[in-house]
């Protein structure tokens, strides 16, 4: 590899299979995912935590050639015939797994289970080959975000083996205010959330246990509840920042825009 650990991703995956339809709300961000894949350098696999699995453990797919899980209704037929078929990673399920274990943090494996929307979505953009063999790993429900960081720190080791961590998710998911007719320019509530966001990154003020105190506190941010309902979308990061403390260097916010009328954002831990 030509580069010591692989670097860490936190992206907005968008509203269902939307961005693969070329839909006019999605443009901006699909214009974003296709060319983010040039900023990973080499990797040999992908570990990909969605906020569409939630499991009373943290699970991973183990499937050598997983399907698709078409998670989302209402859409076109096309929707439900779009292929990724990228192959699974038994051995990187089993190596992460160990690494969870040694955390004390009880991992399972699941034989069944095919990639859904969070996954496919944006890898179908970034790497359209589907030739990077990938894994999924779930929430664990309960959404403790301190136990969402110690994962993120235990699978940190898996960056010098060349494994890309995604977090796939959106930093702003209110579905009402989605479908909520408003202006062309972001409310208040998305833009100061994800200002508190930027900042509880980026701030030089802060050390790094604050950083991580602000996440595991993260409903006291602004508009937090507003953002979040359902904080399913926002825990992958929390991963994301856990497998970058060990060497931490702030995150490139690669991404800062409207999408369905609300800020969102996306970081790169390089």
């Amino acid at each position: 590899m030509s580069q010591s650990r692989t670097p860490i991703l936190y992206l907005p995956h968008g509203g269902g299979p939307l961005p693969l339809l070329g839909d006019p709300s999605q443009e901006n961000l699909t214009r974003f995912l296709t060319s983010i894949a040039a900023r990973f350098g080499d990797f040999t696999a992908v570990l990909m935590v969605s906020a569409h699995w939630v499991a009373a453990t943290p699970t991973l797919t183990h499937h050598p050639n997983p399907d698709l899980l078409y998670d989302y209704y209402g859409f076109p037929p096309e929707s439900y015939s779009i292929q990724y078929p990228a192959p699974g990673s038994p051995k990187l399920a089993e190596k992460a797994a160990a690494r969870l274990q040694e955390a004390g943090l009880q991992p399972a494996f699941d034989d069944v289970r095919g990639f859904d929307h969070g996954m496919f979505v944006p890898m179908k953009l970034m790497l359209p080959d589907a030739r990077i063999p990938c894994v999924q790993l779930s929430l664990i429900a309960g959404f403790d975000p301190t136990a969402h960081i110690a994962v993120g720190k235990a699978l940190a080791p898996l960056r010098k083996d060349g494994v890309l961590i995604i977090g796939s998710g959106m930093s702003f998911h209110n579905l009402r205010a989605f479908f909520t007719p408003q202006s062309t320019v972001p409310g208040k509530e998305s833009v100061a959330f994800d200002q508190w966001l930027f900042d509880t990154f980026n701030n030089d003020e802060l050390t790094l246990q604050q950083r991580e105190e602000h996440l595991t506190q993260w409903e006291s941010a602004p508009y937090a509840r507003y953002c979040h309902p359902y904080e399913d979308h926002l825990l992958p990061l929390h991963v994301c920042f856990g497998a970058a403390c060990n060497e931490y260097i702030k995150p490139r916010r690669l991404f800062h825009e409207p999408s369905m009328g609300h800020m969102v954002s996306a970081y790169l831990w390089e």
